[in-house]
């Protein structure tokens, strides 16, 4: 450790988690194991998410070099600002640009553009489907009879609620025209086979939970959607009630159910899971372990209150401290948290940097500790941060300051200490995405 900073271990780890999970590396290898006699003819490529511009690329690259035979055209949609600094020159996969968390008018126009496309398809025609993180904003398209505005509030109701991103998207992809397997049942019904290629964001790493599966099997029903509402006490003083006459419809068997397994088009449909937290865990504990670091890895399905896990990490450390007093120890996770925000309340940060103040608030008097939690995709909730951090130089920065972490845990304003005290996580869009990132280092004396 004598040669290397503890920050340099913190961020270090963190960009072995990216390097795992970058397209140019990882889809090349995916395309080469799904398709070991090449592909011919015209390709469609479409595609959503924070990774998707990275994805196109990659997949355009890759048919350049090895498919020279094949036809390629196709559109994705991205997160604004996630489109590539230096694309291919004349590239034939179209990067369109739209809203996240909260869609906007562009997330519809793409949607729609999307969905031109595959009626277009012919049934010699291929069709790769090119899915991340992100996806469920940028894939908006409403049911019939319900307003881009109406799921903009439901949006934004949905995330201050606490709801776990894999509930919020049940309720999404109830009201999608493409969500719930809907865009692949379209391309199904062209006579056309659907290859999707996935970078998994979520908790169990299932197509139907990733983007709101749009090209996947979903289990879920719509009295699982209302049941979440109500769980979470939104009804219609918070939600449209156009969306509740909708999905009450549905659970009545009056309009018809997402994708099911049961369903002839699923035998057209392979979802190819390539990337994944949990690759990207291991990853970064194996550059850990190259310094002689005692690495444990959580997991990648950690949930819940962004300040109840960092006690209950801060617990498991202290714990494997004590048993270990006189070793260097990392503490890794993936998954993803949630922030339940008070009303009247409109703080910054998301729910990493929040965990990260947590964490601090909770081990003043530690020695020795430091942490990172950041998201995959370089942004954390609604900032421009992809995170936070701190070691020794942070904590001593923010004393000099007079920082109280009680005061900004109250105000839910994370961005606002860690801006302060130099340890936000300035990434700008990683181009991929999959789930938080987070690390505890205890380096004894």
């Amino acid at each position: 450790m004598s040669q290397v900073s503890v920050k340099q271990i913190l961020f270090g780890a963190y960009q072995a988690a990216l390097n795992v999970a970058d397209p140019q590396i990882a889809l090349p290898k995916a395309l080469e194991k799904a398709f070991p006699d090449g592909l011919q003819g015209k390709c469609l490529v479409i595609g959503a998410g924070k990774a998707s511009a990275s994805m196109a690329d990659a997949f355009e690259k890759h048919a350049l070099s090895y498919w020279p035979q094949l036809e390629v055209s196709g559109v994705v949609v991205t997160r604004y600002q996630h489109d590539l600094s230096d694309p291919l020159p004349n590239r034939k996969i179209s990067v369109l640009q739209a809203a996240h968390p909260v869609p906007d008018q562009a997330c519809v126009d793409a949607s729609k553009e999307i969905l031109k496309r595959i009626e277009k398809l012919k049934a010699s025609d291929h069709l790769i489907v090119l899915i991340s993180g992100g996806g469920s904003s940028l894939l908006t398209l409403p049911v019939d009879g319900i307003e881009l505005q109406e799921m903009q509030n439901l949006t934004q109701v949905l995330l201050k609620s606490g709801a776990p991103i894999e509930q919020m998207n049940v309720v999404r992809k109830h009201l999608s025209q493409i969500q719930g397997g809907n865009l692949a049942r379209l391309a199904v019904s062209k006579g056309v086979k659907v290859h999707a290629f996935i970078i998994s964001d979520v908790i169990g790493d299932e197509p139907a939970d990733i983007a709101s599966g749009p090209c996947a099997v979903d289990p879920s029903t719509y009295q699982d959607a209302i049941h979440i509402l109500q769980t979470y006490q939104l009804d219609e003083s918070k939600i449209s009630p156009k969306i509740l006459k909708h999905l009450r419809a549905g659970a009545l068997g009056n309009v018809p159910e997402t994708l099911k397994e049961t369903d002839l088009e699923v035998t057209q449909i392979e979802n190819n899971v390539y990337a994944t937290a949990m690759q990207s865990l291991a990853n970064a504990a194996k550059y850990c372990d190259s310094f002689g670091i005692q690495t444990i890895v959580l997991g990648d399905r950690i949930s819940g209150e962004s300040k109840e896990q960092a006690f209950i990490q801060l617990k498991q450390i202290k714990e494997l401290q004590k048993s270990n007093p006189n070793q260097t120890i990392a503490l890794i996770s993936g998954g993803e948290t949630t922030v339940t925000i008070p009303p009247n309340v409109n703080g910054r940060g998301g729910r990493c940097a929040e965990f990260l103040l947590a964490l601090l608030d909770a081990s003043q008097g530690i020695e020795n500790l430091s942490a990172l939690a950041a998201d995959t995709d370089g942004i954390d909730g609604s900032e421009d941060n992809a995170g936070a951090y701190f070691d020794q130089d942070v904590i001593k920065k923010a004393k000099e300051l007079g920082l109280d972490t009680q005061y900004y845990l109250k105000a839910h304003d994370s961005y606002g200490f860690f801006a302060q005290a130099k340890g936000l996580v300035m990434t700008g869009p990683t181009l991929t995405n999959v789930n938080d990132f987070r690390i505890l280092l205890i380096n004894p004396k």
